[in-house]
């Protein structure tokens, strides 16, 4: 799918993005340093005004804090994350060009080691001998042609015998001639030894000279990833202190619009701190020592998201679903055991945990998201855009309308909000986070074609997608 970059967290970095049995695969280009467009620059303004406006009659501490970490989120947060995604790519770039380079030099000085031992078993002038017994050769062959021909009518017997006598001669010399030729190339190629040691040996110098540049360079680069990734780690420590002074001072909003922007800007902050878990997590479960391939994805059994705001109350969905759970309170998480394989009153799909989905894809996330909020959720629900007929054929609640916890179903080729497109073949699967006032969704998602795990946007037109429920 097609779909325009934008400066905040979770928007994607590159083109295109799609979930292949549970895989959303990007074709996405290198990091590029690139001015901010009028349009954003406007939509950036555009946004901040409607912020303030929401917050009229807010106490000036308080909104600050709001506006602050809207800022944190939607601007200062998700540069540092491509500063650090671009600096952590450059530093290894510049480990595997130094890496290949001393690979180089190791190979120039093992052949200078085994030409020194040739050297030391049959002596530097050893290739001028064999090329002084391969013109021996030829010059006796030259010199004897007569006396072989008399040799072969005196000693031969009768026609067939003199004619077989010279076809074998003749096959005996082109074969010695062969061997004084290959001999005479070999040497061309191999004639002073001691010429090619002092060439290999100034080879080695300037291998040597190139691999300490690049291990140099290599050591700047990870420092400068280093740093970057320190810096961003202090943005979002600076965001989840703000995250929690809102919290607690929430009880001081009374109008419904703060109390909305509040929640909304809590919400993708806290959807951020999911991301850094994440990769915390998944960076500690790494074993250096453990070099054997899995045939399936981690499960991320050892990923548990914080728990998230309390959801605002809905309204009562208008269930178009031909069967399945019904009667169920959205303003309230679920109550499904994690893992389980059977809830609310029907299978929920759910054999191998997260196994089935890949690290880092559309699927993956839903999973993890479903079942940290106990909400029954499967194994193997297909590719982003089958969530929704899997989830009938399995008794789920399944229709059009949006409610916190409910997994929204992105058909194969559909059109997102006029923004982008859900891949054609694969279609996308999200997370509700927060249906908002306006109708629109704040969802969380994944995909390798986002810059975080998880990522979050909002989508205006909610009616258009099906979303699974209990």
């Amino acid at each position: 799918m097609t779909r325009q970059v934008r400066p905040i967290v979770g928007l994607m970095l590159a083109s295109a993005m799609f979930c292949a049995g549970g895989v959303a695969v990007v074709a996405a280009p290198a990091p590029q340093a690139h001015a901010v467009s009028m349009s954003e620059y406007q939509a950036k303004v555009s946004n901040h005004a409607k912020l303030k406006s929401q917050l009229v009659g807010v106490s000036s501490d308080l909104a600050d804090t709001i506006l602050q970490l809207a800022d944190l989120n939607d601007n200062q947060i998700p540069a540092a994350v491509e500063a650090a995604e671009s600096a952590q790519q450059a530093a290894e770039q510049a480990q595997s060009l130094a890496e290949a380079t001393t690979q180089r030099l190791q190979a120039a000085q093992q052949d200078k080691a085994n030409l020194e031992e040739q050297i030391k078993q049959t002596g530097s002038d050893y290739d001028d001998a064999k090329a002084a017994v391969a013109q021996l050769a030829r010059e006796s062959f030259h010199g004897s042609s007569t006396s072989d021909v008399l040799d072969f009518v005196t000693d031969s017997t009768t026609a067939d015998d003199f004619v077989n006598k010279m076809q074998s001669q003749a096959a005996v010399t082109r074969s010695e001639s062969n061997a004084a030729t290959d001999a005479a190339n070999e040497l061309n190629t191999s004639m002073n030894r001691k010429d090619r040691l002092g060439a290999i040996e100034q080879k080695i110098t300037q291998l040597k000279e190139q691999a300490d540049q690049q291990a140099a360079s290599a050591q700047q680069a990870a420092s400068e990833a280093s740093a970057k990734q320190t810096a961003l780690q202090k943005l979002r420590d600076e965001g989840t202190a703000k995250r929690e002074k809102l919290e607690s001072q929430k009880s001081q909003l009374t109008t419904q619009s703060a109390k909305e922007a509040a929640d909304i800007v809590a919400m993708k902050s806290q959807i951020d701190s999911w991301n850094n878990q994440y990769n915390n997590s998944n960076n500690a479960a790494v074993n250096p020592n453990n070099n054997q391939q899995q045939s399936r994805p981690n499960n991320n059994t050892n990923y548990n998201p914080a728990p998230a705001p309390a959801p605002a109350p809905a309204p009562t969905p208008n269930n178009n679903n031909s069967g399945g759970a019904s009667g169920m309170n959205y303003a309230v998480p679920g109550n499904c055991p994690a893992g389980s394989g059977y809830c609310y009153g029907h299978n929920t799909g759910n054999t191998v945990g997260g196994a089935a989905y890949p690290s880092r894809q559309c699927t993956l996330w839903a999973y993890l998201r479903r079942s940290q909020l106990s909400l029954p959720v499967g194994s193997y629900m297909g590719n982003g855009a089958d969530w929704a007929n899997t989830a009938r054929g399995l008794g789920y609640l399944v229709n059009n309308t949006p409610h916190v916890g409910a997994a929204m179903v992105f058909a194969r080729g559909q059109s997102v909000g006029g923004h982008w497109t859900a891949d054609w073949q694969y279609g996308h699967v999200a997370v509700v986070e927060r249906v908002n006032a306006d109708g629109s969704v704040l969802i969380s998602e994944g995909g390798t074609g986002f810059a975080t795990f998880p990522a979050w946007e909002t989508i205006s037109n909610a009616g258009a997608y099906q979303y699974v429920h209990y």
